[in-house]
């Protein structure tokens, strides 16, 4: 390049040389000399050049020399590498040096090869030519990307960091995104592993707005693959075996990687057991067989098994295995009717709820066993065929009513826990398996209760009497209000019929009014005997003298007047005068009555009868 350069100067030297004019005296027309002469030369000092020997001297600079006006970009040549830099030549007087840093992309570059740069400054402090490749790349970059993007050609990228969702590329000196999902046909967990290498990608979208560029090497990856895929989809078969690779794993399944096609194993095609999660069963990256269950008819959804190429533990069970047997699960799942319980590997037994406890009152299963609990049961039923097993838990332990009659006798009394309501009653556990009812009615002997919750409340104990027992039935009836004497027994002789009390009016109701005797008792007043001897009616508050006209003991019903109280006295007043007045007339006047005693006594005197 120096020896051309050198060459170039020599000729453009012989040139000038050969182009600087002889004076030599000729007599021109003034006329014509004004006219031809070349007054441009003449003010810029320059002597007449033939014309033609110009533009040859002008055709060799260009030629040789570039033009190092600031801010242009160019073709150079890798003449020199440092540990550092590079040594660029551009046909300039002088070379320039780039840093390799603006290379890193590039990290096979070598002497010789052809790099764009930019002329930064053409001379700085020192007189050496200042260039800019990353500059350079900058500004060719944009039109290599749309090129590239236009044409799908393959380019060559640094990846610089990662970023949120993915990492940042250095194409053509242009930040590119490459988003995680595009990296690979298979899920990337590591990103840092590709931070500082050069990779491939293919150009697959650019917002010209924003001046975003995305990326994808996945897409390079799916062209090579596409004739495999093709192939291996035209070769599916239902019931066939092919080895895959476990490519990620989610809540509800295991995606396969099957050579370039995806298939899915569910959940439940993983194991003949339960599990709550498909971690519990394969791992990522792991090599497993796999056969086809179904697909669609593109062949783009494939579903997998892998508990299909095991034998199914129901055929696997034991011939020993009968009804009786007592066996020992975990809980691996509940439900309100009962519970689940994994006997062994995929053989399932049900607990119905009503066969965990020997109460006849059903509760939720969850009241006896959580899942994960190991629990013994006795096998009640077993269907090979359908597959189904039914157990039982209170089956282990003795039943209660065995001897029922014994620990609760009719008269016995005890205490229970209440466990629950109805309208009728309330129900009450005295143990384990032993639940009787107390009805509404034998709650207590002077309330009226229009609901149990109004007397007592879920988890009380509560003193009982047992009233009936019926064993073949297996019901309980209790009493509450028994473990008490009965103070209607006492009521009826302190208030019994036309005994007197004082009290106050409470409550004015329809048709009458009422009054409380006591905490117990509270008698009904009909309108009629709420008048008053003036015959005004009493009024709420009014304290007065009530006759018990109406006592029932077994309706708990109470009936008074006030209005008795004083029409008996009046009347007893009435019969005294009447009597008193009856009496002093006979006295006044004797009456034929009195003659005709008078006559019988004499004459029972004169027979000597007295």
């Amino acid at each position: 390049m120096a020896e051309k350069k050198e060459k170039a100067v020599e000729v453009i030297a012989e040139t000038v040389t050969e182009s600087t004019p002889v004076v030599t005296e000729v007599k021109v027309n003034p006329e014509q000399f004004l006219k031809d002469f070349n007054w441009h030369n003449y003010e810029e000092g320059i002597d007449p050049v033939d014309d033609k020997q110009l533009e040859e001297f002008e055709k060799l600079v260009s030629e040789n020399f570039v033009d190092t006006l600031d801010d242009e970009v160019v073709e150079g040549t890798v003449i020199h590498m440092t540990d550092r830099d590079a040594i660029i030549d551009i046909n300039a007087k002088s070379e320039g040096v780039i840093s390799l840093n603006e290379f890193r992309y590039n990290p096979e570059l070598k002497i010789g090869d052809k790099v764009e740069v930019l002329i930064d400054v053409r001379e700085d402090a020192t007189g050496q030519l200042v260039l800019s490749h990353r500059k350079a790349r900058v500004i060719k970059a944009w039109d290599r990307v749309n090129n590239a993007h236009d044409t799908g050609e393959i380019v060559n990228g640094f990846v610089k960091c990662r970023t949120k969702g993915g990492m940042i590329v250095d194409v053509f000196g242009i930040e590119a995104f490459l988003p995680g999902s595009q990296i690979d046909v298979k899920p990337i967990r590591d990103y840092d592993q590709y931070v500082n290498k050069t990779m491939e990608f293919k150009v697959v979208k650019i917002n010209h707005e924003f001046k975003n560029v995305v990326v994808s090497h996945k897409a390079l990856i799916e062209a090579d693959i596409e004739i495999q895929k093709k192939e291996i989809i035209s070769q599916l078969e239902k019931g066939q075996v092919l080895e895959g690779t476990v490519k990620n794993i989610t809540s509800y399944g295991v995606f396969m990687d099957l050579g370039g096609v995806d298939g899915l194993i569910h959940i439940t095609d993983l194991s003949w057991s339960r599990i709550n999660h498909p971690s519990e069963i394969v791992e990522l990256d792991a090599k497993l067989n796999v056969v086809i269950l179904d697909f669609d008819e593109n062949k783009s959804r494939i579903q997998l098994g892998l508990k299909q190429l095991s034998k199914h533990p129901w055929d696997a069970l034991g011939e020993d295995v009968k009804v009786g047997d007592e066996v020992e699960g975990k809980v691996v799942v509940i439900a309100d009717y009962g519970a689940f319980i994994e006997v062994v590997d995929g053989v399932e037994g049900l607990i119905h709820v009503s066969e965990m406890s020997w109460s006849t009152h059903l509760r939720s299963a969850q009241d006896f066993v959580t899942v994960g609990d190991k629990v013994k049961a006795q096998i009640l039923t077993l269907d090979r065929e359908d597959r189904k097993m039914s157990l039982g838990i209170k089956q282990l332990s003795q039943d209660p009513w065995t001897d029922i009659t014994k620990k609760y006798p009719v008269g016995s009394k005890h205490s229970g826990v209440v466990r629950n309501f109805t309208n009728f009653g309330v129900f009450v556990e005295l143990e384990e398996g032993i639940d009787g009812l107390i009805y509404i009615s034998d709650l207590s002997w002077t309330k009226k209760i229009k609901h149990p919750s109004e007397f007592c409340a879920v988890g009380d104990t509560l003193d009982v009497v047992v009233l009936e027992l019926d064993v073949e039935g297996r019901k309980l009836s209790l009493g509450h209000k028994q473990t008490t004497d009965n103070p209607w027994d006492k009521y009826e002789k302190d208030f019994a019929l036309n005994t007197t009390h004082k009290a106050e009016i409470s409550e004015i109701v329809d048709k009458g009014a009422t009054v409380e005797f006591n905490e117990d008792i509270v008698a009904f007043i009909p309108s009629r005997h709420l008048e008053k001897e003036d015959g005004k009616k009493l009024k709420k508050g009014e304290e007065a003298e009530f006759k018990i006209i109406e006592f029932n003991k077994e309706f708990k019903r109470v009936v008074a007047s006030h209005t008795a109280v004083f029409r008996e006295e009046e009347i007893k007043n009435v019969k005294a005068a009447a009597k008193k007045a009856e009496a002093q007339a006979a006295e006044a006047k004797p009456t034929l009555g009195d003659a005709n005693d008078a006559l019988q006594a004499l004459k029972d005197k004169m027979d000597g009868k007295k």
